[in-house]
């Protein structure tokens, strides 16, 4: 008997209706299922797809907007994002009130909402530096360790503030990979010269290497064409071996690159197997997402934000993010929208180097049946997914019910 069987299952490979078997954790059939299941879901020809993943989310920093004010978000938000700089400086002023039991609260409350929305893996930015201290590494860890099997999070040492900006976070960032952190982050591009900006990436891959770390930075996030440290990350990814091992967020000075450099910086991306994540939603420039997956560019989406100094909103909700970008890129044809949809399920797990998150025979069980039939349907109205589930088990059910009451 199988753990759980999906009768009627519209499934994107196939453009028809099968049924899936799954038994410890993974899909062992796609097709006419004859055997029974502990569990039996009749998805009445929903569409059945890969869970979502969120491959940027700074989560120590989510519901704190109210607390901390808009004036870093105006100057992130300003024209051309010439004040990003000025928004992360006045953005740490909440790192004076971290302490790990609020941080916890928060960040679980966010995880509860990824899991009700159907994404079952995050890659989790906490700032590591002088002022978060461990605090947000403790509470994130915490965490992580209480929601394993259910919610895969990655935990990103993120020195928010600068390695070379502020003495003493670099000790903080091997403290916190000591402590048990999945990835090396990094910043580079907020140092103050070129120098400073190399010397950054050279001491990240030093922890991440000792450690045998995947590495995730923020790269040239601000309205400021002379900004290369996107280059810097993918050629010291390449010279240090650690191809198909790196992800640059944001790097949104690339829409303001002349083409010749953007060739020449594609090429750097490909030759690293490097994964561009992008949140065109928390900012007014982006990386060039069409033309970075015309070239073959591995391209996901994150949220980037929750209700924090950067981003007055989110929901941890990955469908919602895909609706905004749709807009925001004018990617609304059809196949742009299965485009969409992979940059929210398989892309993103490939950028956090998730293995098997592929809806086939032998991929991991991590599914959501869509109360949608179809991709297009599944984006414009975000339904909630009517069943979640993580490692072959069922771990999240949506009931929904409206009545009119009306004569």
């Amino acid at each position: 008997m199988a753990d759980i069987v999906i009768r009627n299952a519209f499934l994107r490979k196939y453009g028809k209706t099968y049924d899936l078997s799954i038994r410890e954790g993974r899909i062992t059939k796609i097709g006419r299922v004859e055997e029974k299941g502990e569990l039996e879901i009749d998805a009445e020809g929903r569409l059945v797809t890969e869970s979502f993943v969120n491959p940027h989310l700074h989560m120590c920093k989510v519901y704190t907007f109210q607390i901390i004010g808009e004036e870093a978000v105006k100057h992130y938000h300003g024209e051309m994002m010439s004040g990003a700089m000025t928004a992360i400086e006045l953005a740490s002023k909440i790192k004076e009130r971290y302490h790990e039991s609020w941080i916890y609260e928060n960040a679980r409350k966010a995880a509860l909402e990824a899991l009700k929305h159907g994404c079952t893996h995050i890659r989790a930015f906490v700032d590591t530096d002088t002022k978060a201290r461990l605090e947000g590494v403790k509470a994130i860890l915490k965490l992580r360790d209480e929601l394993r099997g259910v919610l895969d999070i990655k935990v990103v040492a993120f020195p928010q503030d600068g390695i070379l900006r502020d003495p003493g976070a670099e000790d903080l960032i091997w403290r916190a990979v000591e402590m048990g952190c999945d990835e090396v982050g990094g910043i580079p591009w907020i140092e103050y010269t070129e120098r400073d900006e190399l010397l950054h990436i050279d001491k990240m891959f030093e922890v991440a290497k000792r450690y045998d770390k995947d590495v995730a930075m923020l790269t040239d996030d601000a309205g400021d064409a002379s900004l290369r440290t996107t280059e810097m990350l993918a050629v010291k990814a390449i010279r240090e071996g650690w191809v198909g091992r790196v992800t640059a967020c944001h790097a949104r000075a690339m829409q303001l690159y002349p083409e010749p450099y953007f060739r020449k910086l594609v090429h750097l991306l490909k030759e690293a197997d490097m994964n561009i994540v992008s949140d065109p939603h928390t900012g007014p420039l982006h990386a060039r997402v069409r033309e970075l997956l015309s070239h073959g560019v591995n391209v996901a989406f994150g949220q980037d934000d929750i209700a924090d100094a950067y981003y007055p909103y989110g929901r941890n909700k990955m469908l919602e993010v895909a609706f905004l970008n749709s807009h925001l890129l004018w990617m609304t044809a059809p196949a742009d929208m299965e485009t969409l949809y992979d940059m929210i399920t398989v892309n993103a797990a490939k950028s956090m180097n998730v293995k098997n998150h592929v809806l086939e025979e032998g991929g991991k069980a991590n599914l959501v049946i869509l109360n949608a039939r179809s991709v297009y349907e599944a984006i414009w109205i975000q339904a909630e997914p009517l069943y979640v589930i993580s490692n072959g088990k069922l771990v999240v059910e949506n009931e929904e019910k409206t009545t009119f009451h009306i004569k």
